[in-house]
């Protein structure tokens, strides 16, 4: 199992971690102008963010290649 997981950056790392540190890094109106998704721009929390991205697989995806290019630097 940790063989198919080697190469995935995002292995061990639960969505509230990435959310945490990206808001962190950012702020939720930068993080909001990155990716325009209204739970970022009205309102913010965690928890209403949690929600909506794990019921939303492209915000979802959008947020993790956010943080897969904020970590390691890729343009």
């Amino acid at each position: 199992m940790s063989e198919k997981q080697a190469n995935n950056p995002l292995h061990g790392l639960t969505l509230e971690t990435i959310l945490t540190r990206l808001v962190a890094r950012y702020g939720w109106a930068e993080l909001g102008q990155i990716i325009d998704i209204r739970c970022f721009n009205l309102d913010p929390s965690i928890a209403s963010s949690l929600k909506f991205l794990r019921r939303t697989p492209w915000a979802r995806a959008k947020l993790e290649e956010l943080y897969i290019s904020t970590e390691f630097d890729l343009p």
